[in-house]
């Protein structure tokens, strides 16, 4: 009789063990991530957003979902994160106009971080980030682009890390003569990535090229002679 109790204890204790590791093992399921069929789409820009440009789109999906539609080519981040650049549609249709004159234009829109195994798609916090007009070049998780303040006031050169709120390098620069230049073309020019050392050099329409060194949560401008190093 004891053994029986005794098994009987062991018993429950295992079926309590199985139910409790059930929700783990559904929790571990994969979920597939894939970006769909690009599609060319035009998108209007400069002063009077007068002039069309060719983009290309192509819908997010998780599990066969439709999440978001991006731009751009994706960039990996890690093995199993990546980021890519959303677009979206906005109603450009005027008070007053009728249900068949409703129209829809594309826009840029912020960065995506996308998830492989979890499927989380979160949104990047960059500093001074500007949809339209910012071009930004990756590297591990580093993005570096030109800024523009909320007022347009200033235009920076910009290091920020995924995930890092304030911008690991900030250096302003002048400002276009033209809105219409700036919203077309860029004031820093392409920024370009270099490995051991992690560096990236900026090319500003209005100044000398400079070189910003990358370390850890910590970026700073190198002084003439190290850039040419």
């Amino acid at each position: 009789m004891r053994y029986s109790v005794e098994l009987m204890r062991a018993a429950l204790g295992l079926a309590l063990v199985l139910v409790a590791a059930i929700p783990c093992w559904s929790a571990s399921k994969p979920h597939v991530v894939a970006l769909g069929k690009p599609q060319p789409v035009k998108i209007f820009a400069g002063a009077d957003e007068n002039q069309a440009v060719s983009i290309t789109v192509r819908p997010l999906y998780v599990d066969t979902k439709l999440k978001d539609y991006t731009t751009g080519d994706a960039h990996d981040v890690t093995d199993r994160q990546f980021v890519v650049q959303r677009a979206f549609r906005v109603n450009d249709s005027l008070p007053g106009d009728s249900p068949k004159q409703s129209k829809w234009v594309w826009e840029r829109g912020e960065w995506l971080l996308v998830d492989r195994v979890s499927g989380h798609v979160t949104q990047v916090k960059l500093p001074d980030f500007d949809t339209a007009y910012s071009r930004v070049s990756w590297y591990r998780d580093y993005a570096a682009y030109c800024g523009i303040s909320d007022n347009g006031a200033r235009w920076s050169a910009v290091v920020a890390q995924a995930g890092v709120r304030k911008a690991l390098f900030h250096k302003n620069l002048a400002k276009p003569t033209t809105a219409e230049n700036a919203a077309l073309t860029s004031e820093c020019g392409s920024a370009k990535w270099e490995r051991h050392p992690a560096r990236v050099t900026f090319a500003p329409a209005s100044a000398q090229p400079f070189t910003v060194n990358v370390v850890a949560r910590h970026a700073e401008e190198l002084a003439d002679d190290q850039s040419e190093q």
